[in-house]
C-alpha cells in the first residue's frame, strides 16, 4: 500500500474520532487528505456561490431583511455607512444563522474599510483558524485566499507583525493558493529559527509537513511543541496520527493510549480502543 492510500484509509478513523474529541461546532477536520499534485488545476470557489447556497435556508422575511442590507452596501456613498451595511450583514449570518463562509466574508469586507491592524489581523485570524481544520481542497483555496488579502493589508501598516507574517505563510503552506508553497514556508521557517518559542510558528510547519507527507519532520515540530504544552490534546492526536500514517505502529499505540488516558468521551475511547487493537494485530 503506498502512502497515498494510507491517508485515504486512515481519513474515516481521523474523522469520527475528531468529531469525538472536539465536538460538531466546528466542522469536520479532513486535512488528511492526500496532497494535490502540483500540475493539477486549482481549486476555485466564489463566495457568490457559497452566498446563493447560504440563502436557501432564508424564510421570506430573512430573504427581505438580506436583501436591504446588501441594497445599503451599493448605495451607501461615505465609507462609514459601507462599513456599517458590512457589519450588519456580518452580524446577521453569525447571529442569526450560525453560518461562517457569509460570515466571515462581510467580517473582512467590513475590515478593509477599516483598515487598521486589529480589525485586518481579526478578520484573517477567523479564516485561518477554519483553515486549519478544513480537508477541502476548494474551501482551503477559498478561506486562505481571503485571509492573505487581510494579512497583507495588515502587513503594510506593521510589517514587523510575525503573527501575520505566519498566518500568511499558513495561507500558502495550508491553502492551495500557490504552486510555490516555499513562499510561505521560508518566512515561517525564519521565525521559528529566530524564536523557537513561538509555537504558532511551529504548529503551521508541522501542519505542513503532515500535510505534505512529511511525517519526520512534521513530527519533530509536533514534539516541540508537546514539549511546552503536555496538555494540548490536540497536538497528541496529531503525533499519534503522524506515527499511524508514517506506520510506525510503536509510537502510534503510544500517543493513542496518551491521548485515551485524557479523554471522558466514551465514543472517542472506543475509536481509540479499537485504532489501538488494529494497531497491535
Amino acid at each position: 500500500m503506498n502512502r497515498k492510500q494510507i491517508i485515504l484509509a486512515f481519513i474515516g478513523f481521523s474523522l469520527v474520532l475528531v468529531l469525538f474529541l472536539f465536538g460538531n461546532t466546528i466542522p469536520p477536520k479532513k486535512e488528511l487528505q492526500p496532497p494535490m499534485n502540483a500540475s493539477n488545476t486549482k481549486p476555485s470557489l466564489q463566495f457568490k456561490d457559497l452566498l446563493v447556497k447560504a440563502k436557501q435556508r432564508l424564510t421570506p422575511e430573512q430573504a427581505e431583511r438580506i436583501l436591504k442590507m446588501e441594497n445599503s452596501v451599493s448605495r451607501g456613498d461615505v465609507k462609514e455607512q459601507q462599513i456599517h451595511a458590512y457589519k450588519q450583514l456580518s452580524s446577521f449570518w453569525k447571529d442569526t444563522m450560525h453560518l461562517f463562509e457569509p460570515y466571515a466574508y462581510y467580517n473582512g469586507e467590513a475590515s478593509k474599510l477599516e483598515s487598521s491592524e486589529k480589525s485586518l489581523t481579526f478578520a484573517a485570524q477567523q479564516f485561518i483558524e477554519r483553515l486549519l481544520i478544513e480537508g477541502d481542497p476548494a474551501m482551503q483555496n477559498w478561506l486562505a485566499t481571503n485571509a492573505k488579502v487581510l494579512l497583507e493589508q495588515a502587513l503594510q501598516i506593521n510589517p514587523s507583525n510575525d503573527s501575520s507574517k505566519i498566518g500568511l505563510g499558513a495561507c500558502y503552506i495550508l491553502g492551495n493558493i500557490s504552486d510555490n508553497p516555499m513562499q510561505g514556508i521560508l518566512p515561517v521557517r525564519e521565525i521559528a529559527k529566530n524564536s523557537p518559542h513561538n509555537m504558532y510558528s511551529q504548529y503551521i510547519l508541522a501542519l505542513g509537513g503532515k500535510k505534505s507527507g512529511q511525517f519526520d519532520k512534521a513530527i519533530e515540530r509536533f514534539l516541540i511543541i508537546f514539549n511546552e504544552e503536555p496538555d494540548n490534546l490536540e497536538i497528541s492526536l496529531h503525533l499519534a496520527e503522524c506515527y499511524d500514517m508514517k506506520g510506525d505502529k510503536t509510537n502510534a499505540i503510544k500517543w493513542y493510549t496518551k491521548v485515551k488516558g485524557k479523554v471522558k468521551n466514551p465514543g472517542a475511547m472506543k475509536e481509540l480502543t479499537d485504532r489501538i487493537n488494529i494497531l497491535k494485530q
